[in-house]
């Protein structure tokens, strides 16, 4: 049976273009979820926009794409810029002529902690990039969607959302995302256009695993052990396949009638209530 996949009438978004925000990563062990939602995508046949804040990242992500007969190009932009978000927009457009799905995968949360110790530099920086930024990138897409009529726009946010962290600037940044994807859902329905999020929960990313253990001085491995520990399903962490296939979803004419949901993708964590 051959695969689904670019050159393949049933892969799942064959002859639709995406634009992945954050679609580069840090250097660890394991993929992150943007490098994995933008190789997932352009193995269903989408042609990917990979945007990153770095462009060498987005380059990595293209040449990972265009080794497996993807299609795919780089470009740099920071989230939290105005005209930056306006200009991956209309690169988009530029290459290909419409814009069918948007990701933003982008997210911070390093320095963050308790409401005391927590400085406020710190939270404006977290709050800008999370929250701010999903605001700008939905600003300069949805006139582009409203024009076509339809589009899908998916918001990676997190579990955090919804638990207890002991990180006030990420957990409210991410409980604030779900209230965007809310609002953008129900005022752009009317319009063709749906606006979905994903929760993960703790992923074996370089992001959330790499970075902690040398902040923490530690082997990954040990980190990893203890992340593991907290998940209920299987007691281990997820992945970013396991991210980009959630995002694929919401992404796809599969879920043409689902919009404003947040999925959480955390092996049950958010379910621990009480």
């Amino acid at each position: 049976m051959a695969e689904p996949g670019r050159d393949v009438p049933g892969g799942r978004l064959a002859g639709k273009v995406a634009l992945v925000v954050g679609g580069g990563q840090t250097q660890g062990a394991t993929t992150g979820n943007g490098r994995a939602i933008s190789c997932r995508f352009a193995a269903e046949g989408a042609s990917v926009v990979v945007a990153d804040r770095v462009l060498a990242r987005a380059e990595e992500t293209v040449a990972i794409i265009e080794a497996d007969g993807g299609r795919a190009i780089a470009i740099e932009g920071d989230i939290t810029s105005s005209d930056d978000c306006a200009a991956m927009v209309a690169a988009t457009v530029e290459a290909h002529g419409r814009m069918d799905v948007v990701v933003d995968n982008v997210g911070i949360g390093g320095g963050d902690g308790g409401p005391v110790s927590l400085e406020e530099h710190v939270w404006d920086r977290i709050q800008s990039v999370n929250v701010k930024g999903a605001y700008l990138l939905c600003k300069h897409v949805l006139p582009v969607l409203r024009e076509q009529g339809s589009g899908s726009i998916v918001l990676v946010s997190s579990v955090a959302a919804v638990c207890s962290t002991g990180m006030l600037a990420y957990t409210t940044s991410k409980a604030a995302l779900n209230a965007l994807c809310h609002e953008v859902a129900m005022g752009n329905a009317g319009r063709g256009i749906r606006c979905n999020a994903v929760m993960p929960g703790l992923m074996d990313t370089p992001m959330a695993v790499d970075a902690l253990a040398g902040a923490l001085g530690v082997d990954r491995a040990v980190v990893s052990e203890r992340r593991d520990a907290m998940v209920p399903l299987g007691g281990q962490q997820g992945t970013a396949d396991d991210v980009a296939n959630a995002v694929l979803f919401l992404a796809s004419d599969e879920a043409r009638f689902v919009t404003a949901a947040v999925l959480p993708v955390d092996g049950g964590q958010s379910a621990r209530i009480g």
